[in-house]
């Protein structure tokens, strides 16, 4: 058995892929063999890029701008990858965002917002791509969450509750889903050097045992490693540097 994913001929959908982590595994799974369809919401411009990137290894590649937690925007989403490429084998829900609060900052809109782009994108991306894979009895769904799903971290209670909801997702998921030949799994990063991170950079380095920040790339080549391991079934991988052992 092959010990690296061998993705030729198939399609994966990448959400928020224009930059940081998800451009990251766009990338890697084209590498691996992989068309993928680059999903963006307001960076146009860098989607085209990871684009360019893709279909220079030899791949097939398109950019689809969507608000994933629109229905409607996903399911035109989901009917344009299939026109352009071909049905949707591998989704990997990585859209989300970060809004920075306390708990008395905190608003309900914050906390909606949140929800909805971190955690409804997960739940319509994930129901409007099963029909295809359930036909072809094969489908690989990797949820990227974050350490934030079972610690504290730096962002919010909003945001701790959109992973943690993301994780409950992805185990109800794959046990109702791995009879159709469907896994779903989830890779959990803490502290990966992205924009998101950069502003306070210096004072999270001094809290990773390792030394150092993690890359988009380390983050990516866990996503392929899920993918490529069909017996993994409703486990989030943690990529966090040793913190949780301080």
């Amino acid at each position: 058995m092959p010990l690296t994913a061998d993705l030729a001929h198939r399609v994966a959908l990448v959400t928020g892929a224009s930059r940081g982590i998800g451009r990251a595994v766009a990338l890697m799974l084209a590498e691996a063999g992989a068309d993928v369809a680059v999903n963006y919401r307001e960076r146009a411009a860098e989607a085209h890029e990871v684009v360019a990137t893709i279909r220079a290894m030899g791949r097939r590649a398109i950019a689809i701008g969507a608000d994933v937690s629109d229905a409607a925007a996903v399911a035109s989403m989901v009917a344009a990858v299939a026109d352009q490429l071909a049905p949707v084998d591998i989704l990997v829900n990585n859209a989300g965002i970060a809004l920075i609060r306390s708990v008395d900052e905190l608003t309900e809109a914050d906390f909606d917002t949140t929800l909805a782009v971190n955690l409804k994108s997960v739940f319509l991306c994930t129901q409007a791509v099963l029909g295809h894979m359930r036909a072809q009895h094969w489908g690989r769904i990797v949820n990227i969450s974050s350490g934030a799903a079972r610690g504290a971290g730096g962002i919010g209670v909003h945001y701790n509750a959109s992973k943690a909801g993301m994780e409950g997702l992805t185990r109800g998921y794959a046990a109702r889903l791995v009879g159709d030949g469907i896994t779903v799994n989830a890779v959990a990063p803490s502290l990966i050097e992205t924009d998101m991170m950069a502003a306070r950079r210096d004072e999270y380095v001094k809290r990773i045992p390792l030394g150092r920040m993690g890359t988009a790339e380390e983050v990516a080549q866990a996503v392929l490693m899920v993918i490529g391991n069909p017996y993994m079934i409703g486990q989030t991988v943690q990529l966090n540097g040793g913190t949780q052992f301080i």
